[in-house]
Protein backbone atom coordinates (compact mmCIF):
# COMPACT_ATOMS: atom_id res chain seq x y z
CA UNK A 1 0.00 0.00 0.00
CA UNK A 2 1.20 3.56 -0.66
CA UNK A 3 2.88 5.08 2.35
CA UNK A 4 3.69 1.70 4.00
CA UNK A 5 7.44 1.23 4.70
CA UNK A 6 9.01 -2.01 3.42
CA UNK A 7 10.30 -4.76 5.77
CA UNK A 8 13.87 -4.12 6.74
CA UNK A 9 16.75 -5.58 8.66
CA UNK A 10 16.54 -4.22 12.21
CA UNK A 11 20.33 -3.94 12.33
CA UNK A 12 20.38 -1.47 9.43
CA UNK A 13 19.58 2.10 10.58
CA UNK A 14 16.38 3.50 9.21
CA UNK A 15 16.26 6.15 6.56
CA UNK A 16 13.52 8.77 6.79
CA UNK A 17 10.42 7.51 5.11
CA UNK A 18 8.63 8.59 3.00
CA UNK A 19 11.13 10.87 1.33
CA UNK A 20 10.17 14.45 1.01
CA UNK A 21 8.40 15.00 -2.25
CA UNK A 22 9.78 18.52 -2.50
CA UNK A 23 13.41 17.30 -2.64
CA UNK A 24 14.56 15.76 -5.92
CA UNK A 25 15.79 12.16 -5.80
CA UNK A 26 19.34 12.97 -6.88
CA UNK A 27 19.59 15.65 -4.24
CA UNK A 28 18.31 13.28 -1.55
CA UNK A 29 21.07 10.78 -2.38
CA UNK A 30 23.68 13.50 -2.07
CA UNK A 31 22.40 14.81 1.22
CA UNK A 32 24.64 14.34 4.31
CA UNK A 33 21.93 12.40 6.17
CA UNK A 34 21.49 9.91 3.35
CA UNK A 35 25.23 9.39 2.90
CA UNK A 36 25.77 8.86 6.64
CA UNK A 37 22.90 6.39 6.87
CA UNK A 38 24.07 4.38 3.84
CA UNK A 39 27.63 4.07 5.15
CA UNK A 40 26.47 2.81 8.52
CA UNK A 41 24.13 0.32 6.86
CA UNK A 42 26.97 -1.06 4.72
CA UNK A 43 29.20 -1.51 7.75
CA UNK A 44 26.45 -3.39 9.62
CA UNK A 45 25.84 -5.66 6.63
CA UNK A 46 29.56 -6.47 6.40
CA UNK A 47 29.63 -7.35 10.11
CA UNK A 48 26.62 -9.66 9.72
CA UNK A 49 28.28 -11.43 6.78
CA UNK A 50 31.45 -11.96 8.84
CA UNK A 51 29.46 -13.55 11.69
CA UNK A 52 27.66 -15.83 9.24
CA UNK A 53 30.93 -16.99 7.70
CA UNK A 54 32.43 -17.81 11.12
CA UNK A 55 29.36 -19.87 12.11
CA UNK A 56 29.65 -21.85 8.89
CA UNK A 57 33.32 -22.57 9.60
CA UNK A 58 32.50 -23.71 13.13
CA UNK A 59 29.79 -26.04 11.85
CA UNK A 60 32.19 -27.57 9.34
CA UNK A 61 34.82 -28.09 12.02
CA UNK A 62 32.22 -29.78 14.27
CA UNK A 63 31.21 -32.10 11.44
CA UNK A 64 34.84 -33.10 10.88
CA UNK A 65 35.34 -33.81 14.58
CA UNK A 66 32.17 -35.90 14.74
CA UNK A 67 33.22 -37.92 11.70
CA UNK A 68 36.64 -38.59 13.22
CA UNK A 69 34.96 -39.57 16.50
CA UNK A 70 32.68 -41.98 14.63
CA UNK A 71 35.74 -43.63 13.09
CA UNK A 72 37.13 -44.12 16.60
CA UNK A 73 33.95 -45.67 18.01
CA UNK A 74 34.93 -49.34 17.32
CA UNK A 75 38.19 -48.84 19.20
CA UNK A 76 36.34 -47.19 22.09
CA UNK A 77 33.85 -50.06 22.25
CA UNK A 78 36.69 -52.59 22.31
CA UNK A 79 38.33 -50.74 25.17
CA UNK A 80 35.09 -50.75 27.17
CA UNK A 81 34.59 -54.49 26.57
CA UNK A 82 38.16 -55.23 27.66
CA UNK A 83 37.66 -53.21 30.85
CA UNK A 84 34.50 -55.19 31.63
CA UNK A 85 36.36 -58.48 31.07
CA UNK A 86 39.20 -57.44 33.34
CA UNK A 87 36.73 -56.49 36.03
CA UNK A 88 35.06 -59.89 35.76
CA UNK A 89 38.43 -61.65 36.00
CA UNK A 90 39.30 -59.72 39.13
CA UNK A 91 35.92 -60.64 40.59
CA UNK A 92 36.51 -64.33 39.86
CA UNK A 93 39.94 -64.05 41.45
CA UNK A 94 38.40 -62.64 44.60
CA UNK A 95 35.90 -65.51 44.63
CA UNK A 96 38.69 -68.07 44.37
CA UNK A 97 40.03 -67.02 47.78
CA UNK A 98 37.25 -69.00 49.43
CA UNK A 99 38.54 -72.53 49.76
CA UNK A 100 36.56 -75.52 48.56
CA UNK A 101 36.58 -77.04 52.01
CA UNK A 102 34.53 -74.17 53.36
CA UNK A 103 31.65 -75.15 51.07
CA UNK A 104 30.81 -78.32 52.93
CA UNK A 105 31.68 -76.80 56.31
CA UNK A 106 29.67 -73.58 56.06
CA UNK A 107 26.72 -74.76 53.96
CA UNK A 108 24.97 -77.49 55.94
CA UNK A 109 21.99 -77.52 53.58
CA UNK A 110 24.11 -78.99 50.79
CA UNK A 111 25.41 -81.86 52.87
CA UNK A 112 24.01 -85.29 51.98
CA UNK A 113 21.02 -86.14 54.12
CA UNK A 114 21.85 -89.82 54.37
CA UNK A 115 25.61 -89.93 53.86
CA UNK A 116 25.18 -91.27 50.34
CA UNK A 117 28.34 -90.35 48.49
CA UNK A 118 28.40 -93.06 45.83
CA UNK A 119 26.39 -96.00 44.59
CA UNK A 120 27.82 -99.47 45.14
CA UNK A 121 25.54 -102.28 43.96
CA UNK A 122 27.85 -105.28 44.21
CA UNK A 123 26.53 -107.72 46.81
CA UNK A 124 29.38 -110.21 46.38
CA UNK A 125 27.16 -113.26 46.94
CA UNK A 126 27.55 -114.84 43.47
CA UNK A 127 30.78 -114.66 41.52
CA UNK A 128 30.19 -117.33 38.86
CA UNK A 129 27.79 -117.72 35.94
CA UNK A 130 27.20 -120.21 33.15
CA UNK A 131 24.96 -120.95 30.20
CA UNK A 132 24.50 -122.60 26.83
CA UNK A 133 25.03 -120.28 23.90
CA UNK A 134 24.57 -120.47 20.14
CA UNK A 135 27.68 -118.92 18.60
CA UNK A 136 28.11 -117.66 15.03
CA UNK A 137 31.56 -118.66 13.78
CA UNK A 138 32.96 -117.63 10.38
CA UNK A 139 35.27 -119.66 8.14
CA UNK A 140 38.32 -118.16 9.90
CA UNK A 141 37.15 -119.47 13.27
CA UNK A 142 36.23 -116.00 14.58
CA UNK A 143 33.22 -115.89 16.89
CA UNK A 144 30.96 -113.13 15.60
CA UNK A 145 28.34 -113.37 18.35
CA UNK A 146 26.80 -115.74 20.88
CA UNK A 147 23.18 -115.91 22.01
CA UNK A 148 22.40 -117.14 25.55
CA UNK A 149 18.63 -117.57 25.86
CA UNK A 150 18.82 -118.85 29.47
CA UNK A 151 21.92 -117.75 31.42
CA UNK A 152 22.36 -118.74 35.07
CA UNK A 153 24.19 -117.45 38.12
CA UNK A 154 26.21 -119.81 40.29
CA UNK A 155 28.72 -122.59 39.80
CA UNK A 156 28.40 -124.48 36.52
CA UNK A 157 27.19 -128.10 36.72
CA UNK A 158 29.49 -130.97 35.88
CA UNK A 159 29.67 -132.22 32.31
CA UNK A 160 27.59 -135.28 33.09
CA UNK A 161 24.80 -133.28 34.72
CA UNK A 162 24.58 -130.40 32.27
CA UNK A 163 21.19 -129.81 30.67
CA UNK A 164 20.79 -130.11 26.92
CA UNK A 165 21.33 -126.91 24.98
CA UNK A 166 17.96 -127.26 23.23
CA UNK A 167 18.96 -125.49 20.01
CA UNK A 168 17.95 -128.42 17.79
CA UNK A 169 18.25 -127.76 14.07
CA UNK A 170 19.44 -124.19 14.65
CA UNK A 171 22.89 -125.61 15.31
CA UNK A 172 24.66 -126.40 12.03
CA UNK A 173 28.10 -127.76 11.29
CA UNK A 174 28.05 -126.60 7.66
CA UNK A 175 28.38 -122.89 6.82
CA UNK A 176 25.40 -121.08 5.35
CA UNK A 177 25.41 -118.55 2.50
CA UNK A 178 27.10 -116.06 4.80
CA UNK A 179 29.94 -118.48 5.38
CA UNK A 180 28.92 -118.74 9.05
CA UNK A 181 28.38 -121.85 11.19
CA UNK A 182 26.10 -121.82 14.25
CA UNK A 183 27.79 -123.80 17.00
CA UNK A 184 26.49 -124.57 20.54
CA UNK A 185 28.97 -123.48 23.22
CA UNK A 186 28.87 -124.08 26.96
CA UNK A 187 30.39 -121.15 28.83
CA UNK A 188 31.31 -120.87 32.50
CA UNK A 189 32.87 -117.68 33.86
CA UNK A 190 34.25 -116.14 37.01
CA UNK A 191 32.62 -112.71 37.20
CA UNK A 192 35.64 -111.22 38.99
CA UNK A 193 38.13 -112.32 36.32
CA UNK A 194 38.84 -110.42 33.08
CA UNK A 195 37.05 -111.38 29.89
CA UNK A 196 38.65 -114.45 28.31
CA UNK A 197 37.08 -114.63 24.83
CA UNK A 198 34.05 -113.60 22.77
CA UNK A 199 31.75 -116.27 24.26
CA UNK A 200 32.73 -115.07 27.74
CA UNK A 201 32.03 -111.45 26.77
CA UNK A 202 28.58 -112.22 25.36
CA UNK A 203 27.59 -114.15 28.47
CA UNK A 204 28.46 -111.15 30.64
CA UNK A 205 26.45 -108.83 28.38
CA UNK A 206 23.47 -111.20 28.59
CA UNK A 207 23.71 -111.27 32.38
CA UNK A 208 23.32 -107.49 32.41
CA UNK A 209 20.46 -107.24 29.93
CA UNK A 210 18.52 -110.09 31.54
CA UNK A 211 18.83 -108.19 34.85
CA UNK A 212 20.64 -111.03 36.63
CA UNK A 213 23.45 -108.65 37.63
CA UNK A 214 23.52 -104.88 37.93
CA UNK A 215 25.91 -102.51 36.17
CA UNK A 216 29.43 -102.12 37.54
CA UNK A 217 29.33 -105.50 39.31
CA UNK A 218 31.10 -107.50 36.58
CA UNK A 219 34.73 -107.38 35.55
CA UNK A 220 34.66 -106.22 31.92
CA UNK A 221 38.39 -105.73 31.43
CA UNK A 222 39.45 -106.88 27.97
CA UNK A 223 35.96 -106.90 26.47
CA UNK A 224 36.88 -104.72 23.49
CA UNK A 225 39.80 -106.89 22.46
CA UNK A 226 37.67 -110.02 22.86
CA UNK A 227 34.86 -108.80 20.60
CA UNK A 228 35.20 -108.71 16.81
CA UNK A 229 33.92 -105.89 14.64
CA UNK A 230 30.85 -107.28 12.88
CA UNK A 231 28.48 -106.20 10.10
CA UNK A 232 25.06 -106.46 11.75
CA UNK A 233 22.24 -107.12 9.27
CA UNK A 234 18.67 -108.36 9.17
CA UNK A 235 20.15 -111.74 8.15
CA UNK A 236 22.41 -111.98 11.18
CA UNK A 237 26.07 -111.09 11.70
CA UNK A 238 28.54 -111.01 8.80
CA UNK A 239 32.32 -110.78 8.92
CA UNK A 240 33.61 -107.46 7.63
CA UNK A 241 36.11 -109.08 5.26
CA UNK A 242 34.46 -110.11 2.01
CA UNK A 243 31.07 -108.75 3.01
CA UNK A 244 30.08 -107.78 -0.55
CA UNK A 245 30.58 -111.32 -1.86
CA UNK A 246 28.80 -112.86 1.12
CA UNK A 247 25.87 -110.51 0.70
CA UNK A 248 25.67 -111.46 -3.00
CA UNK A 249 25.68 -115.15 -2.06
CA UNK A 250 22.70 -114.63 0.26
CA UNK A 251 20.79 -112.78 -2.46
CA UNK A 252 21.54 -115.51 -5.04
CA UNK A 253 20.36 -118.20 -2.64
CA UNK A 254 17.08 -116.36 -2.11
CA UNK A 255 16.67 -115.98 -5.88
CA UNK A 256 16.99 -119.76 -6.35
CA UNK A 257 14.35 -120.36 -3.70
CA UNK A 258 10.99 -120.66 -5.48
CA UNK A 259 9.13 -119.45 -2.38
CA UNK A 260 10.60 -115.95 -2.79
CA UNK A 261 8.86 -113.97 -5.51
CA UNK A 262 11.32 -111.09 -5.05
CA UNK A 263 15.05 -111.42 -4.44
CA UNK A 264 15.87 -110.83 -0.78
CA UNK A 265 18.06 -107.84 0.00
CA UNK A 266 20.46 -107.66 2.93
CA UNK A 267 19.94 -104.55 5.07
CA UNK A 268 22.91 -103.38 7.11
CA UNK A 269 21.94 -102.19 10.59
CA UNK A 270 25.40 -101.21 11.75
CA UNK A 271 29.11 -102.04 11.86
CA UNK A 272 30.19 -102.33 15.47
CA UNK A 273 31.46 -104.61 18.22
CA UNK A 274 28.20 -104.47 20.20
CA UNK A 275 24.83 -105.50 18.74
CA UNK A 276 21.37 -104.20 19.54
CA UNK A 277 19.95 -105.51 22.79
CA UNK A 278 16.52 -106.42 21.42
CA UNK A 279 18.04 -108.90 18.94
CA UNK A 280 19.12 -111.01 21.93
CA UNK A 281 17.17 -109.90 25.01
CA UNK A 282 13.76 -108.23 25.29
CA UNK A 283 13.19 -107.33 28.96
CA UNK A 284 9.67 -107.10 30.32
CA UNK A 285 8.07 -103.87 31.51
CA UNK A 286 10.19 -101.69 29.22
CA UNK A 287 9.40 -99.41 26.27
CA UNK A 288 12.11 -98.63 23.69
CA UNK A 289 11.36 -96.10 20.95
CA UNK A 290 14.38 -96.90 18.75
CA UNK A 291 15.97 -100.34 19.17
CA UNK A 292 19.22 -99.17 17.54
CA UNK A 293 19.91 -96.90 20.51
CA UNK A 294 20.10 -99.57 23.22
CA UNK A 295 23.18 -101.80 23.17
CA UNK A 296 23.37 -105.37 24.39
CA UNK A 297 24.56 -105.17 27.99
CA UNK A 298 22.19 -102.34 28.95
CA UNK A 299 20.30 -102.81 32.22
CA UNK A 300 16.71 -101.53 32.03
CA UNK A 301 14.49 -101.92 35.08
CA UNK A 302 10.71 -102.43 34.77
CA UNK A 303 8.93 -99.14 34.19
CA UNK A 304 11.78 -97.66 32.13
CA UNK A 305 10.89 -95.76 28.97
CA UNK A 306 13.65 -95.05 26.44
CA UNK A 307 12.40 -92.51 23.92
CA UNK A 308 13.66 -92.25 20.34
CA UNK A 309 16.36 -89.72 21.23
CA UNK A 310 17.54 -91.74 24.23
CA UNK A 311 20.63 -93.94 24.26
CA UNK A 312 21.77 -96.56 26.78
CA UNK A 313 25.22 -98.10 26.50
CA UNK A 314 26.37 -101.47 27.82
CA UNK A 315 27.09 -101.76 31.56
CA UNK A 316 24.73 -98.83 32.15
CA UNK A 317 21.04 -98.36 32.76
CA UNK A 318 18.24 -97.64 35.17
CA UNK A 319 17.56 -98.96 38.67
CA UNK A 320 13.85 -98.21 38.72
CA UNK A 321 11.07 -96.38 36.92
CA UNK A 322 12.86 -93.82 34.76
CA UNK A 323 12.47 -91.70 31.64
CA UNK A 324 15.46 -91.69 29.28
CA UNK A 325 15.47 -89.09 26.50
CA UNK A 326 19.20 -88.40 26.65
CA UNK A 327 22.48 -90.31 26.69
CA UNK A 328 23.33 -92.79 29.45
CA UNK A 329 27.00 -93.59 28.93
CA UNK A 330 28.92 -96.71 29.91
CA UNK A 331 29.10 -97.23 33.67
CA UNK A 332 26.31 -94.74 34.46
CA UNK A 333 23.26 -95.76 36.49
CA UNK A 334 20.04 -93.77 36.94
CA UNK A 335 18.03 -94.06 40.13
CA UNK A 336 14.33 -94.71 40.54
CA UNK A 337 11.99 -91.87 39.56
CA UNK A 338 14.62 -89.86 37.69
CA UNK A 339 14.35 -88.23 34.26
CA UNK A 340 17.10 -87.74 31.66
CA UNK A 341 15.78 -84.90 29.51
CA UNK A 342 15.93 -84.69 25.73
CA UNK A 343 19.48 -84.29 24.46
CA UNK A 344 20.98 -84.51 27.96
CA UNK A 345 24.32 -86.28 28.40
CA UNK A 346 26.13 -88.03 31.24
CA UNK A 347 29.88 -88.48 31.00
CA UNK A 348 31.04 -92.09 30.99
CA UNK A 349 34.40 -93.77 31.45
CA UNK A 350 35.20 -94.95 27.91
CA UNK A 351 36.32 -91.84 26.02
CA UNK A 352 38.55 -90.36 28.70
CA UNK A 353 39.80 -93.69 29.98
CA UNK A 354 39.05 -92.70 33.56
CA UNK A 355 37.82 -94.90 36.38
CA UNK A 356 35.39 -92.48 38.02
CA UNK A 357 31.81 -93.58 37.38
CA UNK A 358 29.00 -91.06 37.52
CA UNK A 359 25.51 -91.84 38.76
CA UNK A 360 22.16 -90.14 39.25
CA UNK A 361 20.17 -90.65 42.42
CA UNK A 362 16.43 -90.94 42.84
CA UNK A 363 13.85 -88.35 41.75
CA UNK A 364 16.42 -86.20 39.99
CA UNK A 365 16.19 -84.40 36.67
CA UNK A 366 18.62 -83.51 33.91
CA UNK A 367 17.03 -80.72 31.90
CA UNK A 368 16.92 -80.78 28.11
CA UNK A 369 20.37 -80.43 26.48
CA UNK A 370 22.10 -80.35 29.85
CA UNK A 371 25.00 -82.53 30.93
CA UNK A 372 27.03 -83.60 33.93
CA UNK A 373 30.53 -84.85 34.56
CA UNK A 374 29.76 -85.43 38.25
CA UNK A 375 27.28 -87.59 40.14
CA UNK A 376 23.92 -86.32 41.35
CA UNK A 377 22.36 -87.41 44.60
CA UNK A 378 18.65 -87.66 45.33
CA UNK A 379 16.19 -84.83 44.57
CA UNK A 380 18.60 -82.89 42.35
CA UNK A 381 17.89 -80.81 39.24
CA UNK A 382 20.22 -79.47 36.55
CA UNK A 383 18.83 -76.57 34.57
CA UNK A 384 18.17 -77.07 30.85
CA UNK A 385 21.19 -76.28 28.71
CA UNK A 386 23.64 -76.26 31.62
CA UNK A 387 26.70 -78.55 31.41
CA UNK A 388 28.58 -79.15 34.65
CA UNK A 389 32.00 -80.78 34.64
CA UNK A 390 34.11 -81.70 37.65
CA UNK A 391 36.13 -78.49 37.37
CA UNK A 392 33.19 -76.13 36.91
CA UNK A 393 33.20 -73.29 39.46
CA UNK A 394 29.90 -73.25 41.35
CA UNK A 395 28.69 -70.50 43.68
CA UNK A 396 26.82 -71.85 46.70
CA UNK A 397 23.74 -69.70 47.19
CA UNK A 398 23.52 -69.29 50.97
CA UNK A 399 20.78 -66.93 52.21
CA UNK A 400 22.38 -66.67 55.64
CA UNK A 401 25.62 -65.34 54.16
CA UNK A 402 23.71 -62.92 51.94
CA UNK A 403 21.79 -61.58 54.93
CA UNK A 404 25.01 -61.13 56.90
CA UNK A 405 26.70 -59.37 53.98
CA UNK A 406 29.34 -62.09 53.68
CA UNK A 407 30.67 -63.21 50.28
CA UNK A 408 29.26 -66.43 48.86
CA UNK A 409 31.47 -69.52 48.68
CA UNK A 410 32.74 -70.68 45.28
CA UNK A 411 33.83 -74.29 44.90
CA UNK A 412 34.47 -76.88 42.21
CA UNK A 413 31.51 -78.98 41.16
CA UNK A 414 33.46 -82.12 42.11
CA UNK A 415 33.07 -81.11 45.78
CA UNK A 416 29.28 -81.37 45.38
CA UNK A 417 29.32 -84.69 43.50
CA UNK A 418 26.80 -87.19 44.85
CA UNK A 419 25.20 -84.80 47.33
CA UNK A 420 21.44 -84.55 47.68
CA UNK A 421 18.86 -81.78 47.31
CA UNK A 422 20.75 -79.45 44.97
CA UNK A 423 19.39 -77.25 42.20
CA UNK A 424 22.08 -76.29 39.66
CA UNK A 425 21.20 -73.17 37.65
CA UNK A 426 22.97 -70.45 35.71
CA UNK A 427 22.22 -66.94 36.92
CA UNK A 428 20.77 -65.16 33.89
CA UNK A 429 22.07 -61.77 35.10
CA UNK A 430 25.63 -62.53 36.22
CA UNK A 431 26.22 -65.74 34.25
CA UNK A 432 27.55 -67.59 37.31
CA UNK A 433 26.57 -71.19 38.00
CA UNK A 434 24.79 -71.48 41.33
CA UNK A 435 23.92 -74.39 43.62
CA UNK A 436 20.74 -73.83 45.58
CA UNK A 437 18.89 -75.96 48.08
CA UNK A 438 15.96 -77.99 46.76
CA UNK A 439 13.64 -79.57 49.30
CA UNK A 440 11.81 -82.14 47.16
CA UNK A 441 12.53 -84.16 44.04
CA UNK A 442 10.57 -84.61 40.83
CA UNK A 443 7.66 -86.98 40.29
CA UNK A 444 7.22 -88.86 37.02
CA UNK A 445 3.86 -89.35 35.35
CA UNK A 446 2.80 -92.84 36.44
CA UNK A 447 0.62 -93.34 33.36
CA UNK A 448 3.59 -92.93 31.03
CA UNK A 449 5.55 -95.66 32.79
CA UNK A 450 2.85 -98.28 33.20
CA UNK A 451 4.58 -100.61 30.75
Amino acid sequence: MPGTPPRRNPRIPSIPWPPSASVPCRMRRQSPEYIAGSTKAMNMAATTTTHTTRATIWRRRARRRLSSLASLMPAIVRMIVELIRRRRRSRLYSWSRWACGEASRDSPRLKPTDGKESIDMADGTLTHAWGWGLASVDDNGTTLDAWYPDPHLGTAPDKGSRPDHGFGSLATSDPDARGVRRVPVFTSIDCDSPVADAADAYLRLHLLSTRLVKPNTLNLDGIFSALATVVWTDHGPFPVEGFAQRRLAVMEESARDASHAVTTTVTVLGVDKFPRMVDYVVPTGVRIGDADRVRLGAYLSPGTTVMHAGFVNFNAGTLGVSMVEGRVSQGVVVGDGSDIGGGASIMGTLSGGGRLRNAIGEHSLLGANSGIGISLGDNCVVEAGLYITAGTKVTIHDKARLAAGEPLIVTKAAELSGKNNILFIRNSVTGTIEARHRAVGIELNAKLHNN
